[in-house]
């Protein structure tokens, strides 16, 4: 690259006027020499994606900064006076342990109360699930989380809850964007008034715990289980160790351990390759622990504790990694029994999952007569889900990428509450000479054997994103007819809004909202998705597929012809 392009010479420009403080300006001038990095960091604006708006930290309008932290506050700040244009206004912000989040926390908090907005600001770095529930818990119209969850160090995130405590979904996420894209910087107002802004901590944490422990217990009366249960916890250098340990000690839990090189808070992370509890490497210092003190079960969580991954027992007594579709059905399914059992079941519950999440779900809920509803990936559907069907109750949600809810005093993925139950789980099948991984044998049993493999690839920067689009165009406009050998029967484009039956070449109208997804199935029954990541410079390959799991003893031989039909079908689609 010799030149800029002509906008983004006007954004630099732009932002090298006195408008901007001199630290802005002083990096502007450091990267003239840098063209290709000027272009990446001005070529667009940040967009809000499936959990808001996320990005690498730096100078530009395509990066987490003041000045774009400020200028989506000043919108939001003018819708919501527009919107609740006849109530008193009240936000409450949290922040997890990455750099810079506590002073962009309270750069957003400045902008909120500048505007004459009452803000309640944690004290220090809380889990995202407390941010959903201290919104409900002060009756706010709005909450904020900085946070980029288990992306890399250099990032940084921006998430907006409604007064529901779900994340922001249509029509206030369209509206707020118009204005946003409307708005000029010097119209941001950073010009706090302090009397406005409260500072919150444990008065909302007990109650938040009470919470957490109260809906996520399943025996009652059982401290002798809870006791025989050893527990290895890593918080991953993350916000969960102020809440999680406490959660489960308050619960009755007393044999838990603790990865303490990983207990302190530390944007670097610095004893991981990545802070997310999908990638087996996160969890090693805990297995290792684990097999040390010989426990039964493994938890990690995401930076801001709204993800958990497990390892438990499998039948040789080795520990092993489950993946969220795994974690998902199983806490399902003693969410149902529990419900069974207090005969709370009357055909007017659900579960909630998304598009890309296994198709084992809807059949396990099936068999208790209670209605999986499918939404588009991201909790902040599920939580749309509950406030669209208000006469309904909500039992449980979870999706693929290792987020769980229980119950909906949360309306968000909380690693929090899962934690507690997924060692309610544990504790109550060890009770009961059987396991974790023998319960989810049971359900391969039941409802067959469902296995999931996600690719992701990663495709950074402007060139990057361009390629990306290439491909979802490439596989819309010249679809595969077959996937190893099998053909393709069906086609969902959620961005068309249109399932295809390939067949009999018939159409038919898809019920939920427009997104860049594009789902294939096969005569065989596998299910290929292709998801452009909303929040990291990925495109997303879900792979499902299923077989008849006739008898356990049969598991091992089963597992592996699963796992070489997902091999076949990456090789088979050129995805490595």
């Amino acid at each position: 690259m010799t030149t800029l392009s002509p906008q983004v010479t006007k954004n630099v420009d732009h932002w090298s006027s006195e408008l901007f403080d001199e630290n802005t300006r002083s990096e502007i001038q450091s990267l003239k020499n840098n063209l290709e990095e000027l272009e990446d960091r001005f070529y667009k604006n940040l967009d809000f994606g499936t959990g808001g708006m996320r990005g690498i930290m730096g100078v530009g309008t395509n990066r987490i900064n003041k000045y774009t932290l400020g200028r989506n506050t000043q919108g939001l700040s003018n819708y919501l006076k527009k919107y609740y244009s006849k109530q008193k206004l009240k936000v409450a912000i949290a922040y997890d342990c990455r750099h810079n989040s506590k002073t962009f926390a309270k750069i957003v908090a400045d902008v909120f109360s500048a505007n004459g907005i009452e803000v309640f600001l944690f004290e220090d770095l809380r889990a995202t699930p407390e941010l959903s529930f201290a919104v409900k818990q002060l009756n706010c119209q709005c909450g904020i989380v900085l946070t980029a969850s288990h992306n890399p160090p250099e990032y940084n995130g921006y998430k907006v809850y409604w007064e529901d405590g779900g994340q922001l979904v249509p029509p206030h996420d369209k509206a707020i964007i118009s204005i946003i894209n409307d708005l000029e910087y010097s119209e941001v107002n950073f010009s706090a008034q302090d009397d406005l802004i409260h500072v919150i901590g444990k008065e909302i944490d007990d109650v938040f715990i009470n919470a957490s422990v109260q809906n996520g217990v399943l025996l009652e009366n059982k401290d002798e289980y809870r006791k025989n249960l050893s527990i290895v916890f890593t918080s991953l250098h993350g916000t969960s160790i102020t809440a999680v340990p406490e959660t489960l000690k308050r619960a009755g839990y007393t044999n838990v351990h603790i990865v303490e090189e990983q207990a302190t808070p530390d944007g670097d992370f610095p004893t991981v390759k990545s802070p997310n509890p999908e990638e087996p490497e996160a969890l090693e210092m805990a297995l290792k622990l684990a097999e040390k003190v010989n426990a039964d079960i493994v938890i990690g969580t995401d930076p801001d504790c709204d993800r958990l991954g497990i390892a438990v027992r499998d039948l040789e007594g080795k520990l092993t990694l489950l993946n969220g579709n795994q974690t998902m059905v199983i806490m399902t399914k003693f969410l149902l029994e529990q419900w069974k059992g207090l005969a709370k079941i009357n055909g007017n519950q659900f579960v909630g999952s998304t598009i890309v999440s296994t198709p084992m779900l809807p059949k396990l809920t099936e068999h208790y007569g209670v209605e999986c509803k499918i939404g588009l990936t991201g909790f902040k559907w599920i939580a749309k889900m509950i406030e669209e069907y208000p006469t309904m109750d909500f039992i449980g949600g979870g999706e693929e990428s290792f987020g769980f809810m229980v119950g909906d005093f949360v309306r968000d993925k909380d690693a929090v509450t899962a934690t507690l139950l997924a060692c309610e789980i544990a504790a109550l099948t060890k009770a009961n000479n059987c396991s974790f991984y023998q319960e989810l044998i049971a359900l391969y049993n039941t409802h067959g054997f469902y296995k999931e493999r996600l690719i992701s690839i990663t495709k950074k920067g402007k060139k990057g994103a361009e390629e990306i689009q290439t491909l979802m165009q490439q596989a819309r406009e010249n679809p595969q007819k077959t996937i190893n050998s099998f053909g393709v029967v069906q086609i969902d484009d959620y961005l068309a809004s249109t399932s295809k039956n390939t067949e009999t070449n018939t159409l038919t109208t898809l019920a939920v909202p427009k997104a860049n997804v594009l789902i294939f199935t096969t005569t065989d029954g596998s299910k290929i998705a292709l998801r452009p990541s909303g929040t990291e410079p990925k495109i997303k390959y879900y792979i499902s597929v299923n077989e008849l799991l006739e008898n356990s003893k049969d598991f091992d031989a089963v597992h592996k012809k699963l796992e070489d039909k997902i091999d076949a079908i990456i090789n088979s689609m050129e995805l490595l």
